[in-house]
C-alpha cells in the first residue's frame, strides 16, 4: 500500500512541475535579457539548458544524477526519456487532427511537393555527412559507435523525440553506450544551430535593409481565429480543450494497439515499430479525423468538435515539454570521450543544412526565397516551431506561402522519408552500404526536386 508522502507518489509530479517552472523561468529570462531575445533560442531550449547546467553542478558535488534523487522518485532520468518519447507523438497527433483548410492551386501543390522533397533531401544530406564523420572516427576513438552519424538527421531534421527514439534503439539493440544522450545532444546542438545560423542570416538581411526585427509585436487574435463556425461551445458540460485532449489521447491509444499488433506480428522489429510511435499516431489521427468527417456527412455528428486554435495550443504544449525534458535528460558524463566528434558533427550539420536549403530556396522559390529559407532552415535544425520563430522575424503576418508549405509538406515528406527511417536501422550492421544508398537516394531526390530544370523532364512535359 502506497503512502501519500512517499517519493513514488510525488516523484513524477515533482519532475513535471520542475519542467514547467523552468519554462516559466526561461520565459522570464528571455523577456528581460536582450541578448537572449536576439539569439532567437526557443524558450523550451533555454529551459532545458538551465536544467542541464543545474544537473551538471549537482553531479560535480554529489557524483550522482540530479533527476535520480529521491525528490524525483529515484528514477527521474528514465522518466524524462519517457516524457520525451510520448510528447513527440502527442504533439504530432494534435497537429494532424487540425483541419487542413481550403483548396490548393496547382502551383501551390508544386511548391508544397518541392518543400516536402527538400525536407527529405536535407535528411539524406545530413545522414551522409554524419556517417562520413562517424565512420573514420570509430577507427580513431576507442569505443565510438561507427553508425552514430546517422543520428544527425534525426537530431537536426526531426528533433528531440526522434533523436531519443533512434539513440535508444542503438543503445538497447546494438550496444551504443550513451546512445540516447548522444542523440539528445545532437538535437540540442540543432537548436543552437538554428539560432546561430538564423541570427547570422537575419542580421545580413537587416544590414541590407530587407527586414526590421519584429520582436514583441504580437497582435490580438480575432474571434474567428479562436472559434470557427458550427463548433461546440467553449464551455458546456465539458470544457472544449478537454475534448481536444481526449481526441488526442484516443488517437494515441489507437496507435498503441496498432503498435502492439505489429510488434506481435513482427517481434524482431518491435523496437523499430515502437520507435515510429509518432508516425503511426499521425496515421490513426488522420483516420479518426476522417471518421468524424464521415459521421458529420451522415448528420450523425451535428457540430464541429475539433478546434484548430485549441489543438495548436495542445500540440505546442506537448512540443515545449518534449524539448525541455529531452535536453534535461542528456547525461553529459556518458559523452566525455566523444565531445570532439559531437561538435564536429554539429558544425557540419549547421553548414550543410544552411548552404543546401539556401540554394534550394533561391533556385525554386524565387518570389519568397528568404522566407522559405528561414522556415526550412529553422525546421531542419530544430523543430517546426523553430522554423516559425525565424520566419516571423521577416514575415510576421505570414503573407508569403512559406508557413503553409511547412504545414502541408508533411505528407510528401513522410512518403519519401519513410525508407530512410528503415535505412537508419540498417546502419549499425552495414554502415558503408547505408552510406552508399543514402548518396544514391539523395541524387534521386534532387533529380525529382530540380526536374523542371532538367531537359529530360522538360521535353516530356513533366
Amino acid at each position: 500500500m502506497e503512502n501519500f508522502w512517499e517519493s513514488s507518489v510525488w516523484g513524477n509530479f515533482n519532475l513535471v512541475a520542475v519542467l514547467l517552472i523552468t519554462l516559466l523561468l526561461a520565459n522570464g529570462l528571455k523577456r528581460q535579457i536582450r541578448v537572449l531575445q536576439a539569439s532567437l533560442i526557443p524558450t523550451s531550449v533555454l529551459g532545458g539548458m538551465l536544467l542541464l547546467i543545474i544537473a551538471g553542478i549537482y553531479r560535480s558535488f554529489t557524483g550522482t544524477d540530479l533527476f535520480n534523487a529521491r525528490f524525483f522518485g529515484e528514477n527521474g532520468t528514465t522518466s524524462l526519456e519517457i516524457i520525451t518519447y510520448h510528447t513527440l507523438a502527442l504533439g504530432f497527433i494534435a497537429t494532424a487532427l487540425k483541419s487542413s483548410g481550403g483548396k490548393l492551386t496547382k502551383n501551390r501543390m508544386k511548391e508544397i511537393f518541392n518543400t516536402g522533397v527538400t525536407t527529405v533531401s536535407t535528411y539524406l544530406l545530413q545522414g551522409i555527412v554524419g556517417l562520413i564523420i562517424s565512420l573514420p572516427a570509430a577507427f580513431i576513438v576507442p569505443g565510438f559507435f561507427r553508425a552514430a552519424g546517422i543520428l544527425l538527421p534525426f537530431g537536426y531534421g526531426q528533433g528531440t523525440g526522434q533523436a531519443l527514439n533512434y539513440g535508444s534503439i542503438f543503445e538497447n539493440e546494438y550496444g551504443f553506450a550513451g546512445g540516447k544522450s548522444y542523440g539528445l545532444t545532437i538535437a540540442a546542438l540543432g537548436f543552437l544551430s538554428a539560432s546561430i545560423g538564423g541570427v547570422i542570416y537575419l542580421n545580413i538581411l537587416k544590414r541590407k535593409g530587407r527586414i526590421k526585427t519584429q520582436i514583441g509585436t504580437d497582435k490580438a487574435l480575432r474571434s474567428e481565429e479562436i472559434q470557427g463556425e458550427n463548433e461546440i461551445p467553449m464551455q458546456e458540460s465539458v470544457d472544449k480543450i478537454t475534448i481536444q485532449i481526449a481526441l488526442t489521447a484516443a488517437a494515441y491509444l489507437g496507435a498503441f494497439f496498432l503498435m502492439r499488433f505489429l510488434g506481435n506480428l513482427l517481434p524482431g522489429m518491435r523496437s523499430v515499430i515502437f520507435g515510429f510511435n509518432f508516425l503511426l499516431g499521425v496515421l490513426i489521427a488522420t483516420l479518426l479525423k476522417t471518421a468524424i468527417a464521415g459521421l458529420k456527412s451522415f448528420d450523425l455528428v451535428k457540430k464541429e468538435y475539433i478546434n484548430n486554435f485549441l489543438m495548436t495550443r495542445v500540440s505546442n504544449f506537448f512540443f515545449d515539454i518534449m524539448v525541455v525534458a529531452g535536453i534535461a535528460a542528456i547525461r553529459l558524463h556518458l559523452l566525455q570521450d566523444f565531445w570532439g566528434i559531437i561538435l564536429v558533427t554539429g558544425a557540419a550539420g549547421l553548414i550543410v543544412t544552411f548552404v543546401y536549403n539556401h540554394f534550394v530556396a533561391v533556385s525554386l522559390f524565387p518570389h519568397y526565397a528568404e522566407e522559405q529559407f528561414l522556415m526550412m532552415y529553422g525546421m531542419l535544425t530544430g523543430t517546426a516551431s523553430t522554423g516559425i520563430i525565424l520566419l516571423r522575424e521577416m514575415d510576421g503576418d505570414f503573407k508569403t506561402p512559406a508557413s503553409d508549405n511547412m504545414v502541408y509538406q508533411n505528407f510528401p515528406a513522410i512518403v519519401f522519408g519513410f525508407p530512410m527511417m528503415l535505412l537508419a536501422v540498417m546502419a549499425p550492421d552495414k554502415p558503408a552500404l547505408t552510406l552508399l544508398i543514402l548518396v544514391l537516394f539523395f541524387a534521386v531526390m534532387n533529380v525529382i526536386l530540380f526536374r523542371s530544370r532538367l531537359k529530360i523532364f522538360r521535353s516530356s512535359g513533366m
